[in-house]
């Protein structure tokens, strides 16, 4: 059972915890962050393909 099998009571529940523990005025920020680190994981896993492929291509044509 991976992450992807949490569904919507899950997530509700996720919710819920956070704005127990974190509070409502936190959450906005924690947000962000959390959309930041994601984006930029994104953009750093995207170079490092781009990369292997460039590598990939160029030992194909040698």
């Amino acid at each position: 059972m991976g992450l992807a099998n949490i569904g919507i009571p899950g997530l509700i529940l996720i919710v819920v915890l956070a704005l127990i523990i974190f509070g409502p005025k936190k959450l906005p920020e924690i947000g962000k962050a959390a959309g930041e680190t994601l984006r930029e994981f994104k953009s750093t896993a995207n170079d490092i393909m781009e990369d292997k492929t460039e590598n990939t291509e160029q030992k194909d044509i040698s």
